[in-house]
């Protein structure tokens, strides 16, 4: 194979029949770090070890197997977590949370794939071991991936389905060739995933629930759990990886503890005690009035706002189109002009939230504001023609009432919308074309959405449309929304600076029909499928901008989503014991590079 110098910098450059050992990989342009960096640029490097924390969570467990089925709602944090870091088991590589979409070594010490990245090669370090001594093989890392196919929940089951071979390559190296279901994001999305040791593992036996203590190469071995209430996790002295770059400043505790509440109302009383070290908080209501105890007033306990750069993500009603009503178009946008986001700002949230009006606002990659330039039309080609003309030109924005509730200006509007989608008020009901009055529920899960859904109720009455509400517990409501068994449910969908195939859970048709998927809104549309091809074909920036700005269009011409609000800040509350380094990155706060300031 005829192989090139790289520059220091390890720069993602390869041609189609060279590659290059690479430090990082980037889903898009080059990895912002050199090959010989240190630590992240979020972290203490200096950070003295020691200590504990306490955190706190809502919920239960009955299992520590964060990677099957049974496991989806009732895994034990810690083992695999996004938000306290992956203290047991670990990935080949490590995400960088300062840049959209960056990996570096972890597993594996170094990666190779070609321009096109039609493979992708992983190479284990030679120090990475499991927690009783022995290495972690390139055997290990196919063990995992067939396990998991086999006995795995998704996306982890699927892997495969995107690889025509499989290999070991050498004594340390485990090479991937993808088929024609792969696209560029495939090899990142490979880097992300875990390694399971293979002589520690019945494969019979895997996918049962358990709460026996599991062994991992991860910076903490389990101590004790207490079933539903809490896990203890304590570092091993022995962890293999405490110097590489990617995990200098990180997991610096000696202990950590999980506790489970059954209430968030019961969590925060255990903060204000003392009980749990941090508690993030996301009501601007709550944030702004409950932090009025002792602990507070004497400084041991720290508010902390957090600015980090990432997109507003969408939070709003979500139309279920797989019901006949809802499949007009018309009639989606009509019923999102009704809700009187101000009334619900001002006196449900004390003005504390803004409006959201794309799926990425605030960040270069929402068309919020933005006129679809020269490239960006030259991709749209004819799904142009599908796109709202104010929302192409970038002129779009949803309707500022004057916060009374009944602004009778934008319910005009409404009014008038509905009546492009064929409903009409006729003695104070609006019905159909055949006289059928208007009538929908609305499914909703907690307190808060209720709120939300009693504000819209109140406009939508006003209007002649009948809805009732209907607050679910917590198994009712994944049962029904695993079916899509709801009229109207409220969501969440967030979107990362570099969004890419969870796309195609959430828009995709042949996510449609899926049950389990995060297809809420029941999309099938072939020019959404367009555009998400489109994301996930990108190799430029430019191309990669062009792409998302596009998809943002077309579903905000949908109104799939009532769109309604979010806060461009992170708030958490911390015992004055923890700390954390001065440096937010892109995506704000992480709990992974914090510390006991107590710590001797």
């Amino acid at each position: 194979m005829l192989r090139i110098a790289l520059p220091a910098v390890f720069a993602l450059i390869c041609t189609a029949a060279a590659a290059e050992p690479l430090h990082g990989i980037a889903m898009h342009g080059q990895p912002a770090l050199p090959a010989d960096y240190k630590s992240f640029p979020y972290v203490n490097p200096d950070v003295k070890k020691g200590g504990h924390i306490t955190y706190g969570v809502v919920g239960t467990f009955d299992n520590l197997n964060p990677f099957i089925l049974k496991s989806m709602r009732t895994t034990a944090r810690g083992m695999w977590d996004p938000d306290y870091g992956n203290l047991v088991y670990e990935s080949l590589l490590q995400r960088s949370r300062d840049e959209p979409f960056t990996l570096y070594g972890l597993l594996a010490e170094s990666v190779e794939w070609d321009d096109n990245r039609t493979f992708i090669q992983f190479n284990l370090n030679p120090k990475a071991k499991w927690a009783d001594g022995q290495p972690v093989t390139a055997e290990d890392v196919m063990f995992t991936f067939e396990l998991l196919r086999d006995k795995g929940r998704v996306p982890f089951s699927t892997r495969l389905n995107l690889v025509s071979k499989m290999e070991k390559v050498g004594e340390r190296g485990v090479r991937f060739t993808f088929n024609d279901k792969a696209d560029r994001e495939t090899p990142m999305v490979f880097g992300l995933m875990p390694v399971l040791p293979k002589h520690l593992i019945d494969p019979e036996t895997f996918d049962r629930t358990s709460l026996t203590a599991l062994v991992g190469s991860g910076p903490y071995k389990i101590a004790t759990v207490k079933p539903g209430e809490s896990i203890t996790f304590e570092r091993d002295p022995n962890y293999w990886g405490k110097d590489i770059p990617s995990k200098v400043g990180m997991d610096n505790y000696d202990r950590i503890t999980v506790q489970y509440f059954l209430q968030d109302t019961t969590l925060f009383e255990a903060f204000k005690k003392g009980d749990v070290d941090v508690y993030p908080d996301g009501s601007p209501g709550h944030w702004a009035t409950a932090y009025n105890f002792p602990a507070v007033s004497s400084g041991a306990v720290i508010k902390d706002t957090f600015q980090p750069q990432l997109p507003s993500g969408m939070f709003g009603f979500v139309f279920n189109t797989r019901r006949p009503m809802f499949q007009n178009v018309k009639l989606r946008e009509g019923l999102s002009l009704v809700f009187d986001f101000e009334w619900a700002n001002k006196n449900l949230f004390s003005g504390a939230y803004k409006r959201t009006e794309s799926f990425w606002q605030n960040s270069e990659l929402s068309s919020f504001g933005v006129p679809a330039d020269a490239h960006e039309l030259a991709m749209l080609g004819p799904l142009k023609d599908k796109i709202d003309p104010e929302i192409l030109d970038g002129t779009y924005k949803l309707p500022v009432t004057d916060g009374s509730g009944r602004d009778r200006k934008v319910l005009k509007q409404a009014v008038d919308v509905l009546k492009e989608a064929g409903y009409s008020i006729k003695n104070g009901k609006m019905t159909d074309a055949k006289g059928k009055a208007l009538a929908f529920e609305i499914m909703t899960q907690n307190a808060d959405q209720e709120k939300l859904a009693i504000a819209y109720q109140r406009s939508l009455q006003t209007l002649g449309i009948t809805t009732s509400i209907r607050t679910v517990d917590d198994s009712q409501y994944q049962s029904r929304t695993n079916s899509f068994d709801y009229d109207v449910i409220v969501k969440s969908y967030v979107s990362s600076l570099s969004p890419g195939n969870e796309q195609l859970s959430y828009w995709a048709s042949a996510s449609r029909d899926r049950e389990g998927s995060s297809n809420f809104a029941g999309v099938a549309d072939p020019d959404v499928d367009t555009a998400i091809k489109h994301l996930l074909t990108a190799r430029s920036d430019e191309d990669f901008t062009a792409a998302v700005r596009s998809h943002d269009r077309l579903l905000l011409s949908g109104h799939y989503v009532l769109p309604l609000y979010h806060i461009d800040q992170q708030w958490i509350a911390r015992s004055k014991r923890i700390g954390h380094p001065d440096k937010v990155p892109l995506y704000g706060y992480q709990l992974p590079a914090w510390w006991d300031q107590s710590a001797q």
